[in-house]
């Protein structure tokens, strides 16, 4: 809407119109103004509200979007209407003037959508945006304010920009950083000497403990690493990651099978600053290579090397991207693994399980051999949370599992093969995988 309002005013600003329109709250400049003001303030709206509604559903999601953007789309969308009523003179000139405006505000509506997405986001956190375009605004609702009442608009101006301003930039925000992609926080552990939560958003990424990298605390860590306790016997495997998060596991895997090398593929680099700055990461101690950018992409065009291992560990907030779950994507990675390799994939879901039913039916048809591994009320239905896959293309037997797991002191079940548990799922297919709509998120 701040770009659509400023591609307004410049390319149709008419002096002379300006001069004889007697501005209030309701007209163009002066919505520019208040719509300025009304930005400033909005992260300041989540901020506050943002805890209260933490974790609702559907309502309380569209409340708080409501209460936080409405009224500055609401003031900006008073823009156009306004616009045109100055340019119109003439009732034959309608469809011109009209036409011409619902093209420059589409150009600048694309464009926003454009820069703020492509180019904004992965440059500069959310404060300093929304500060920009504030400013932005309120400058030129002022700029453009003509007539005896101008100095009163620059005036309110003003005063909003100080006080929407000094609201956005004292009241502090819930994130440690706010990276391109997420809210991060770092949580120390009150009861573990060392260990540290990665949080981003509302979810708990990944556990590291400080002291002793070995130490895994999350339930699907334990069961991943019981998976590479027993089917991997190399000691200084090739492993790939998809996403890195905390870098749990290129530590873990330091601590216990030196000498190995870690490939690891993270989309967010502000997620990676954190990693080395506040867990413990150490790229050259690791024998790590971090690559940031898309896995999918990066995997396809820099990654050299066969695999051991590939941990596929990917999130935004609860969900695995879609392009990380297909058979397409499945067969590509496979390409970049030994004929003896196994893949190891977290995912959540919540019943009916539509999600990691669709999932486990594109690793069975890309593998010759899948365990699931879950508690039985999970794989019965009954409940939901992280469901774990060990694949391969070499048979995986499931007793040498399920001895490491009893260690755990866990009620995994081991699931040896998922053709029957699917329920006749189609896999998922880069023209058909709407993750998003199938995972359920409460259970």
């Amino acid at each position: 809407k701040g770009v659509q309002t400023c591609a307004l005013f410049f390319f149709f600003k008419q002096k002379t119109a300006y001069e004889l329109y007697q501005c209030d709250w309701s007209s163009d400049v002066c919505s520019s103004d208040l719509g300025g003001v009304l930005t400033l303030v909005s992260p300041t709206v989540v901020t506050v509200l943002g805890p209260a509604l933490r974790g609702g559903g559907p309502a309380e999601i569209v409340l708080l979007s409501a209460l936080a953007f409405f009224a500055p789309a609401f003031v900006l969308s008073g823009v156009s209407p306004v616009v045109v009523k100055i340019l119109l003179t003439d009732l034959d000139d309608t469809g011109t003037v009209v036409g011409r405006l619902s093209g420059i505000g589409t150009a600048g509506a694309i464009a926003g959508t454009f820069l703020t997405g492509f180019v904004l986001l992965g440059r500069a956190p959310g404060r300093p945006i929304v500060l920009v375009l504030g400013l932005a605004l309120i400058a030129v609702g002022a700029g453009f304010a003509t007539g005896g009442r101008a100095n009163q608009i620059r005036a309110r101006g003003m005063f909003g920009l100080i006080m929407g301003g000094g609201l956005l930039m004292t009241v502090p925000g819930p994130c440690l950083d706010e990276t391109s992609y997420a809210c991060a926080r770092v949580v120390e552990d009150q009861e573990r000497v060392g260990g540290r939560t990665l949080i981003l958003d509302t979810a708990r990424n990944s556990y590291v403990d400080l002291n002793d990298p070995s130490y895994l605390e999350f339930r699907y860590a334990q069961l991943f690493g019981a998976a590479i306790d027993a089917y991997v016997e190399d000691d200084r495997p090739q492993v790939l990651y998809i996403g890195g998060g905390g870098f749990t596991f290129p530590q873990w895997f330091a601590a216990t099978r030196p000498g190995g090398r870690n490939v690891v593929l993270e989309i967010d680099a502000g997620v990676v600053e954190i990693a080395r700055s506040e867990l413990g990461f150490d790229d050259a101690a690791t024998n790590s290579t971090v690559l940031v950018g898309d896995a999918r992409q990066t995997m396809a065009t820099t990654v050299d090397g066969t695999f051991d291992v590939v941990v596929g560990d990917a999130f935004g907030g609860f969900t695995v991207p879609w392009h990380l779950t297909t058979v397409e994507f499945l067969a590509e990675m496979k390409a970049k693994m030994s004929p003896e390799g196994i893949y190891l994939l977290n995912l959540i879901d919540y019943p009916p399980l539509d999600f990691a039913k669709s999932e486990a039916a594109s690793i069975a048809a890309t593998f010759a051999s899948t365990l699931l591994i879950a508690p039985q009320n999970y794989l019965d239905g009954e409940a939901g949370g992280n469901f774990v896959f060990v694949a391969s293309d070499r048979p995986l037997e499931p007793a040498a599992i399920e001895a490491l797991i009893e260690e755990t002191g866990q009620d995994a079940i081991v699931l040896d093969g998922v053709t029957d548990w699917v329920e006749g799922r189609s896999p998922l297919r880069d023209d058909f995988a709407p993750v998003d709509q199938m995972i359920t998120r409460a259970g």
